[in-house]
C-alpha cells in the first residue's frame, strides 16, 4: 500500500525551497542551447527549403525532435548524477533586455522540474513526428506538416526552459503560434479555420493574465526572473497584491489548459490531424498551465485565496471534461474531454501546495504516456476507417485492429487507474492528497476530496464506453457513407511502433517512478518535501472506494455497450445527455457573455466614432467651409463697398466703447 503518509520527511518545505540557481560553468553549458537550437533550425529550414525538401523534409523534423531527446537525455542523466541541493543550475546566454530599471538576461533554467518536462516533449514528441510520416504520406504539405511540429517543439521547450517569466511568456506565444497553425493545418475547410481562430482567440486572453502578472512582478519585485521573483520575502508584500498576481497567473494557465471559463477551444481544436491532437493535448501545450502553477509555487504559497481558487477550478473542470465525455460520440472529441478533465485534476493537485506539487507533475507525466497513446490509436482507428469518427459506426474492431486494441486497452486501463497500470500511481494519489485537511479547513477536504472521487467513478463511466464502442461488441460498419463496403484493417509499422512503446509507458512507468518515492524525490528541490498530514479517510478505505467506483462504471459502460445493442442514430437523452453533446452549453455561455456584448460594443463604438468623433471633425470643417463662403460675399472687388464696411465698422466701434465707457 503506498500512502501519502509513507513519502513524508523530516525537512520541512521552507527549509529547502525556494533555491537559489547555480550558474553553469561545464560541458552543458554548450550543449543545453542545442535543446531549443535543433527543432527551431529545422522549422527554419523546412519553411524556407519549400518543396525542395519534400522528399526529406519530414525526416529532418523527425531527427531534430530526436536530436532534442538525446541531448535532454544528457543533461537529465548530469543533473542525475549532482547531489539533490545542486540540481538547479543557470545557463546564461547573454543580456536580452537593458532598459534603465528593467533588466532581463537570457538563459535557461536547468532544474528537475524543467528537465522533466524536456524529456516528456521530447521522447513523446519524437515518437508522434515518426507516427506523422506514415500519417501524412499522402499528404502534399506534409514537409509543412512536420515544420510547424518543429516549431511547436521548439516553443515548449523555451517556455520550459526559460528563467524568467518574460522568456517563458516568449515560449508561450510560441506555443499559441505554433498550435493555430497545426490545428488550422487543413484551413482551406472551414470548420478547420474557424477552430484554429476559436483556439487562438482563447488562449489570447488567458495571455492577458500573463502580461498583467509580469507588471505586478516587475513593480513589486523589481525583475521578472525566476530568482528575483521566487526568492523574494513575500512576508513584505501586501495580500492583494500577491492574490493579484495569483489569480492572474491562473487565467494564463487557463487559457493554455482549457480549463474553465476558457476550456471551450479544445473539443473544437480536433480538427487539426490526428497527431496535432496526441502532441497538443496529451504531452505538451495544455499542460503548459500546470507547470506555470507549479514553477509560482512559492508565489501560491503566499497567496492562499489564489490557492483555492485554482483548488476550485480544477474541481470544476474535471467533473465538466467528465460530464461532456460522457455523451461524445466523436472518438476524438471524447478524448479531448477526458484530457479537458485529466488537466483538472493536475490543476487540482497544484491548487492543494506542497502537498500536491510533486502530484500532478507525476499525473501529467504518467498522462502524457497514455493519453498520447489512445490519440495515436484514434488516428489509427480512423486510419483504418476511412477517417470515421463517429463510435456508433464502430464496433467489434478488435478483431481487425490486434495491436490498436491492445495498445489502446493498456491506455484504457490505466487512465481508469487500475492497478500496477500507471494512472494507479498518479491520479489515485491526487484523490488521497485532495481529502488532506489544510490550513484545518476540513470541509475543503470533504469537498475537493469527494469531487475528485466522484471524477474517478465517471472516467471510468466515459473511457470504458468510449473502448467498449470502439473495439467491442457488434459491427456496426458493414458500409460506407457511400454505400461501399467497408474494410478496417491495422495501420502500419511506423504508426503502431509509436504506439507500442507509448503503450508500454502506459503499463508500468507509474510503477517505475512510484515504487521507492523516485519521482517525488527527483522534483524535491524544486517541489519541496513536506510532513504530510493525514487524510480525512483513511488511505487503505480510499484505494477501495476509488476501485469499487471505477469497476462500477466500467461495468456500467460493459452492460450498455459491450453487451447490448448500440443504436447508430444517438436516441434523444436525458437533459443533461442532451446538454453534454453540446459541451454543457459553454458556446452559448460564452456568446451571451462574451460575443454578443462584444458585438454590441463594436457596433456602439463604431457608431460613436462615425458620429461623434467624425461628426465633429466634418462639422468643423463644413463650418469652415460656410463661413468661408460668407466671407466670400463680402469680397465683390469694389473699393467703395470696402470703404463703406470700414465706415460702418468704425461707427460701431465707437458706439460699443462710449456704450462700455457710461
Amino acid at each position: 500500500m503506498h500512502t501519502l503518509t509513507s513519502w513524508a520527511t523530516s525537512v520541512p518545505f521552507t527549509d529547502i525551497a525556494p533555491v537559489a540557481a547555480e550558474p553553469v560553468k561545464h560541458g552543458i553549458y554548450a550543449v543545453a542551447p542545442l535543446l531549443v537550437g535543433l527543432p527551431l533550425a529545422s522549422a527554419a529550414v523546412l519553411l524556407l527549403a519549400g518543396r525542395r525538401s519534400d522528399k526529406w523534409g519530414h525526416w529532418l523534423g523527425v531527427l531534430a525532435s530526436a536530436g532534442a531527446f538525446v541531448i535532454g537525455l544528457i543533461t537529465f542523466l548530469h543533473l542525475l548524477g549532482r547531489d539533490a541541493s545542486s540540481r538547479i543550475l543557470d545557463v546564461h546566454l547573454g543580456t536580452w533586455i537593458d532598459a534603465g530599471a528593467f533588466h532581463v538576461d537570457a538563459g535557461m533554467r536547468l532544474d528537475p522540474l524543467s528537465m522533466t518536462f524536456v524529456l516528456l516533449v521530447t521522447f513523446v514528441g519524437t515518437l508522434i513526428h515518426v507516427y506523422s510520416v506514415a500519417y501524412m504520406e499522402h499528404d502534399r504539405d506534409r514537409r509543412r506538416f512536420f515544420a510547424y511540429l518543429n516549431l511547436f517543439v521548439a516553443a515548449m521547450l523555451i517556455l520550459v526552459l526559460a528563467d524568467s517569466y518574460l522568456l517563458l511568456f516568449v515560449g508561450w506565444e510560441g506555443v499559441g503560434l505554433a498550435s493555430y497553425l497545426l490545428i488550422g493545418f487543413w484551413n482551406q475547410r472551414t470548420p478547420y479555420a474557424v477552430a484554429a481562430k476559436k483556439a487562438f482567440v482563447a488562449n489570447r486572453v488567458g495571455d492577458i493574465g500573463l502580461i498583467v502578472a509580469l507588471g505586478l512582478m516587475f513593480s513589486t519585485f523589481g525583475g521578472v526572473d525566476f530568482d528575483t521573483v521566487l526568492n523574494h520575502d513575500m512576508s513584505g508584500v501586501s495580500q492583494a497584491t500577491l492574490t493579484g498576481i495569483g489569480l492572474m497567473l491562473l487565467l494564463a494557465a487557463c487559457g493554455k489548459s482549457a480549463q474553465f471559463p476558457l476550456q471551450s477551444w479544445l473539443g473544437d481544436a480536433m480538427a487539426g490531424p490526428t497527431p496535432v491532437s496526441a502532441l497538443i493535448h496529451a504531452a505538451t501545450m495544455v499542460t503548459a498551465g500546470v507547470y506555470l502553477i507549479v514553477r509560482s509555487s512559492t508565489l501560491f504559497d503566499a497567496a492562499p485565496t489564489a490557492q483555492l481558487v485554482v483548488v476550485i477550478v480544477g474541481a470544476i473542470t474535471l467533473l465538466f471534461g467528465a460530464i461532456v465525455g460522457c455523451a461524445k460520440d466523436d472518438l476524438k472529441k471524447a478524448l479531448a474531454a477526458s484530457t479537458m478533465s485529466q488537466i483538472g485534476y493536475m490543476i487540482l493537485a497544484a491548487g492543494l501546495g506542497p502537498v500536491g506539487y510533486a502530484f500532478a507533475i507525476f499525473h501529467l507525466v504518467t498522462h502524457g504516456f497514455f493519453k498520447a497513446g489512445m490519440f495515436l490509436g484514434a488516428g489509427s482507428v480512423m486510419h483504418g476507417m476511412d477517417d470515421q469518427v463517429d463510435m456508433r459506426r464502430f464496433g467489434g474492431l478488435a478483431r481487425y485492429m490486434k495491436i490498436t486494441y491492445v495498445t489502446f486497452g493498456l491506455g484504457w486501463l490505466a487512465i481508469l487507474g487500475i492497478p500496477p497500470f500507471s494512472g494507479y500511481w498518479s491520479k489515485d494519489k491526487i484523490i488521497e492528497a485532495a481529502f488532506i485537511p489544510t490550513d484545518g479547513h476540513t470541509w475543503r477536504a470533504w469537498v475537493f476530496g469527494m469531487v475528485a472521487l466522484l471524477g474517478a467513478g465517471i472516467t471510468a463511466f466515459y473511457m470504458s464506453r468510449l473502448f467498449f464502442m470502439t473495439f467491442e461488441g457488434e459491427r456496426r460498419w458493414s458500409t460506407k457513407a457511400d454505400g461501399s463496403e467497408q474494410h478496417p484493417h491495422e495501420s502500419p509499422a511506423l504508426m503502431t511502433w509509436p504506439m507500442i512503446i507509448l503503450a508500454v509507458g502506459s503499463a508500468g512507468l507509474g510503477m517505475v517512478l512510484g515504487i521507492g518515492n523516485r519521482f517525488v524525490d527527483w522534483l524535491a528541490p524544486v517541489t519541496g518535501h513536506t510532513e504530510h498530514g493525514e487524510p480525512v479517510i483513511q488511505p487503505v478505505v480510499l484505494v477501495i472506494l476509488t476501485l469499487v467506483l471505477v469497476v462500477a462504471g466500467a461495468v456500467l459502460a460493459w452492460r450498455r455497450y459491450a453487451i447490448s445493442t448500440v443504436p447508430v442514430v444517438p436516441p434523444l437523452g436525458t437533459a443533461l445527455t442532451r446538454a453534454a453533446r453540446v459541451d454543457l452549453y459553454q458556446d452559448v455561455v460564452n456568446d451571451a457573455l462574451l460575443v454578443e456584448p462584444g458585438q454590441h460594443l463594436t457596433r456602439s463604438l463604431v457608431y460613436t466614432d462615425k458620429a461623434v468623433v467624425d461628426g465633429a471633425a466634418v462639422g468643423v470643417g463644413q463650418t469652415a467651409v460656410g463661413l468661408g463662403g460668407l466671407l466670400r460675399k463680402t469680397q465683390t472687388g469694389y473699393v467703395r463697398s470696402y470703404a463703406a464696411t470700414m465706415l460702418v465698422s468704425l461707427v460701431v466701434l465707437v458706439v460699443v466703447v462710449l456704450v462700455i465707457q457710461s
